[in-house]
């Protein structure tokens, strides 16, 4: 065998050696989640009495001793199907029910389509809305919030990408950033872009995608610089894989705060006793544990708030 053969022999063992690294390192990262229905793994929580006292004495449950909670399926992390196709299972899920635990109940999902949730809740089919739903002034006027998770849009790039931050608006300059038409991510992007324009800096070129394989094709094939989206989905994929990796987060209601909280009837009397349960978990730990079961502990809030200012009329 010539030596050129021979190098070329040890090469392709190499590239074999690495793939066979990458393979088993992304099957590993992979079951880090947990999608079967039996969800052995779930954090539980125990009563909370301060809690059970704050619920007013005319609330009454959609079903006596069971919180019923509509969430909308539609991504993991935060909600998704099970491999059995019929459970709900996600971080949002957790989340409920840790607060069932809390109020001594037992706990119903009702998986629902995005649209339904305001007349849902308003007629009285679920006891509230767990499903990443931001708070905004306008909301506000029809329900009551318990924030539960900041509201964080993220940008990620790269796993071998020479980008290290995007945190402020000249970070974006120059760039190349993925986002989706009409959302709350594009809004930001273009009030950063057009102040960098009057400061003389370089345009950001925004990119639309139809779908996020494509839009993923395009970041990892270097097309695009950064992706720039809700930043539970991103940092799933980032755990997932190890692909891509975060530079910065935003909040979604930029340059003002707007988190991400439960929503149940205006002046239904169940929001304060949401909130108070809500802060025992997160003092007794038990609120961090279930969202680092999904990746999502960057997206911890230090404290629930009843009805906190909201996202704004633009």
């Amino acid at each position: 065998m010539t030596l050129r053969r021979k190098l070329s022999s040890f090469v392709m063992l190499l590239i074999a050696a690495a793939a066979t690294v990458l393979a088993v390192g992304t099957a590993r990262a992979q079951q880090k989640f947990d999608f079967s229905p039996e969800q052995t793994g779930r954090i539980r929580a125990e009563k909370n009495p301060d809690a059970i006292k704050a619920i007013a004495s005319n609330f009454k449950f959609v079903k006596a001793g069971v919180f019923t909670v509509a969430t909308v399926s539609y991504a993991p992390p935060i909600a998704t199907y099970a491999t059995d196709a019929s459970t709900v299972v996600g971080s949002d899920v957790d989340y409920a029910q840790l607060l069932a635990d809390a109020l001594g109940l037992k706990l119903q999902i009702v998986p629902i389509a995005w649209p339904d949730w305001p007349l849902g809740l308003t007629s009285g089919k679920y006891d509230a809305v767990i499903s990443n739903v931001g708070v905004t002034e306008q909301r506000k006027e029809k329900f009551d919030f318990t924030t539960y998770r900041l509201g964080l849009h993220g940008f990620y790039v790269r796993a071998d990408s020479p980008i290290k931050q995007i945190k402020t608006p000249e970070d974006i300059a120059g760039l190349r950033i993925i986002t989706g038409s009409g959302t709350s991510q594009e809004r930001i992007l273009l009030e950063w872009n057009k102040q960098n324009l009057a400061r003389g800096l370089k345009p950001v070129e925004i990119q639309y995608f139809d779908d996020d394989a494509a839009s993923r094709v395009a970041l990892l094939s270097g097309r695009a610089d950064a992706n720039l989206g809700p930043n539970s989905a991103l940092a799933f994929q980032a755990a997932r894989d190890g692909k891509i990796r975060s530079v910065g987060t935003v909040n979604a209601g930029w340059p003002v705060k707007a988190d991400v909280a439960i929503a149940t009837r205006k002046g239904s009397g169940l929001a304060d006793a949401l909130t108070l349960a809500t802060n025992g978990l997160i003092r007794n730990g038990k609120y961090v544990q279930a969202l680092s079961r999904w990746s999502l502990q960057t997206e911890a809030v230090d404290r629930s708030e009843t009805n906190p200012p909201g996202l704004p009329r633009f």
